[in-house]
This record gives C-alpha cells, sequence and structure tokens, in this order.
C-alpha cells in the first residue's frame, strides 16, 4: 500500500471517505513530514500543529453525507494571506509577530470545504520577488535540487507539495507568483481570473491583478481546491466567470 503523502488529494480523501485513515491519522502523518523535512526545503514560516489535530478530529466527526471531495485532506495557507489567531508575517521581519483577528475569504472557504491547515507557507518579502528567502524562515529551495530556489512567491506552498509535506497548497499569483514555482517544482499552479476566488476581507489591490489560487501534484487537485475556493461572497467588486457545470473537478474529469 501506498504512503499516504505518496497519493494525490483527491486520492486521500477518499481513502479516508472508505476509512482507511482518519484525518487525524493523515494530519499526524503530514506533520512528522514537516517536521522531518520542512526546514531543508524552507516551506513553513510557522507549523500550527494543535490546531491542525484539532481541526482534522472536527472533519472526521462530520456525517459522510456532508463531505466534498477534499475532506480531512491536509493543505497549508501562504503566509501572505490573512489568518486568525495564527502569525502571519508577509514574508517581512517588520511583521515578525503579526497576528490577524480575522481569516481571509479564502481560509475560511478552505476550512469550511474540510480542508486542514498545517501553518503558514514561506514568500517572499510582501510577495514582491520572484524567489522566496527573507528574515524570517529558512529560504524555500527546489526540492528536486537544493541548490535551487522553488520560486515565488509562493515558493514555500511548492516546496511543501513537491516535498509531500501537503498534497495540495493555497497561493497567490499577481505576476507568475503560482505559475513560476508550479514550473520550477515540477507541479501545477493555476491562476484564476479576477474574481473568481475572494481576496477579501482586505479586498483586491492593483485592480484585480493579484488573485488567490490553487497549486497541487495534478490537474484534478488543482481543479477539486479551486472549487473549495470559488465561493461567491458578498462585496466583491469583480463579477466572477460563469462557473462550469459539475464545477471545476466536473471539468478536469471530463
Amino acid at each position: 500500500m501506498a504512503e499516504p503523502h505518496d497519493l494525490t488529494a483527491l486520492e486521500q480523501a477518499a481513502a479516508v471517505a472508505r476509512g482507511e485513515f482518519s484525518s487525524v491519522d493523515l494530519v499526524r502523518h503530514h506533520l512528522d513530514r514537516v517536521d522531518a523535512l520542512g526546514d531543508t526545503v524552507g516551506a513553513f514560516v510557522t507549523v500550527t500543529p494543535e490546531r491542525a489535530l484539532a481541526a482534522a478530529r472536527a472533519a472526521d466527526a462530520v456525517p459522510a453525507t456532508e463531505r466534498g471531495p477534499l475532506h480531512g485532506v491536509p493543505t497549508a495557507i501562504k503566509d501572505l494571506t490573512l489568518t486568525a489567531g495564527v502569525r502571519t508575517t508577509f514574508g517581512s521581519a517588520a511583521f515578525a509577530d503579526f497576528v490577524p483577528p480575522v481569516d481571509a475569504d479564502v481560509v475560511r472557504l478552505m476550512a469550511a470545504a474540510g480542508l486542514v491547515s498545517l501553518g503558514k507557507t514561506t514568500t517572499s518579502e510582501l510577495g514582491c520577488s520572484l524567489y522566496s528567502e527573507g528574515l524570517v524562515a529558512p529560504p524555500a529551495r527546489n526540492p528536486w535540487d537544493l541548490a535551487y530556489t522553488a520560486g515565488g512567491s509562493s515558493g514555500g506552498a511548492a516546496a511543501a507539495v513537491a516535498t509531500g509535506l501537503v498534497p495540495v497548497a493555497q497561493g497567490s499569483d499577481g505576476g507568475g507568483s503560482l505559475r513560476i514555482p508550479a514550473a520550477l517544482c515540477g507541479l501545477v499552479g493555476y491562476k484564476p481570473s479576477r474574481g473568481l476566488v475572494s481576496s477579501g476581507p482586505l479586498g483586491f489591490g492593483a485592480f484585480g491583478l493579484p488573485t488567490n489560487g490553487p497549486l497541487g501534484r495534478t490537474v484534478a487537485d488543482v481543479a477539486a481546491l479551486l472549487d473549495a475556493m470559488a465561493v461567491p461572497v458578498p462585496g466583491e467588486p469583480y463579477l466572477p466567470p460563469p462557473r462550469p457545470d459539475g464545477g471545476y473537478l466536473g471539468v478536469a474529469r471530463r
């Protein structure tokens, strides 16, 4: 039988649904990998094991009829993205101790879909460069060759997914910040059209050019995570493109 981290995100969720693993099992397995390998590849700024295990226990208690396709699966949130009660540094020593009081909409929506965050992934300072090296965490390194960068500004997310620390991760992209790390690390990174994934509660910058998006090892996993993220939120300034029949995962499977 494959190790849990060798499975795609959708396969991990299916294994949870069949009772082969619990979400707690998956989270513990991936936290052990983060502990062993996270600093080597510079994937995480902040790891939140207690929160993750509590969220996994809550995920395991949800009735099967109320679970989505990624329910119980470990993930991670980019350190540019507000996460209530969790240190969020924006990749900058100036915000080394900042703890937001609220979640970004994308964090709330991923949690509502049953995904379990293990912590915050390394980014460039304020997301301004195409590598992920700063003063608040080890630099994000390419798992295929540690002499090379994992890219940026979602480099920690790419390093985490490519190393099997999480199967999918949230990132953001204005000028390549998801797509470049994905290309360098052999992954799939998708920048959605503006308005598709909420940037609330802070709102959009640069006329909606930067957007939240998914990163994973397969197109299907990325499509499933996009379905979790792409939930309309009142007050968004840009109208999203029409949602396809069956969602993005349905399109990927067809």
